[in-house]
């Protein structure tokens, strides 16, 4: 199942099953997984592992080195799960420090022309539409969604069930079911749609609901919101994963 003109090295080591169609070139270092389909002109070089059933559409290139200017050598990985779909003209990058890694789970969905730069961690069942583009060691959480054209900065943190609107910039951190949008991006309500199709309980939505007015509409300093948060919302697991996020917030909340 390789076409005769794709370029593999010798010392590459393709799973059962894979297919490897016309023009595209594999590097010395990669690990492809059982039965991928790598449609044509696709690159994928560096020290780059990919897991199982992962579909790569033509002219994405996948574990080349970094744009960060900071890299000085080394070696640098690329670590991608299974059941992945990378749609044309994708990009993603090594990690900048040797050791280092830019990984990506399993089950996502990546559209046409979006970026994936150096050190980001992406989770698993994320959708990131066309022409979205992640800046250097991003973190995107579980089932998040990221609209075309969205530009995220450096180490912001996009948290799970996240939705973040077309075209928006984001500069700081997206809180775990919320929706985003604007330029900067602004919280503008509950993620409701994705987390209905994600099973997440009516009391727990209701609460998210709360929470998120005390958060961003009631006009508190964001530690006074968290623990009243807190006094009024226990024991619920999406209501203290939402605290704890806001916490560990390095970068701020996007208000």
């Amino acid at each position: 199942m390789i076409h005769p003109s794709a370029i593999i090295h010798p010392k590459a080591k393709i799973g059962a099953g894979c297919e490897v169609g016309p023009y595209c070139v594999i590097g010395e270092h990669v690990v492809l997984g059982d039965k991928c389909r790598l449609h044509s002109h696709v690159v994928i070089d560096g020290h780059t592992r990919v897991g199982r059933e992962n579909e790569v559409f033509p002219f994405a290139s996948i574990g080349l080195k970094t744009q960060d200017l900071k890299w000085k050598g080394g070696v640098t990985r690329v670590e991608i799960g299974s059941h992945n779909t990378f749609r044309e003209y994708v990009t993603i990058h090594s990690a900048t420090g040797d050791g280092e890694v830019t990984r990506v789970g399993s089950h996502n969905h990546i559209l046409a022309y979006c970026h994936i730069a150096h050190n980001c961690l992406l989770g698993d069942r994320i959708i990131m539409s066309n022409v979205a583009t992640l800046a250097g060691h991003v973190t995107v959480e579980d089932y998040a969604v990221i609209g075309g054209l969205a530009a995220i900065h450096q180490f912001c943190r996009i948290g799970k069930m996240a939705m973040i609107g077309g075209c928006s910039k984001v500069v700081q951190d997206v809180p775990p079911f919320m929706m985003a949008d604007g330029n900067p991006a602004e919280t503008r309500t509950i993620n409701k749609i994705g987390m209905e199709r994600n099973g997440v309980s009516d009391k727990a939505q209701s609460a998210l609901r709360q929470a998120y007015k005390i958060l961003f509409r009631e006009g508190l300093t964001l530690r006074n919101a968290v623990v009243k948060v807190e006094k009024k919302m226990t024991g619920l697991e999406e209501i203290d994963y939402l605290v704890q996020f806001v916490r560990s917030s390095e970068r701020g909340i996007s208000k």
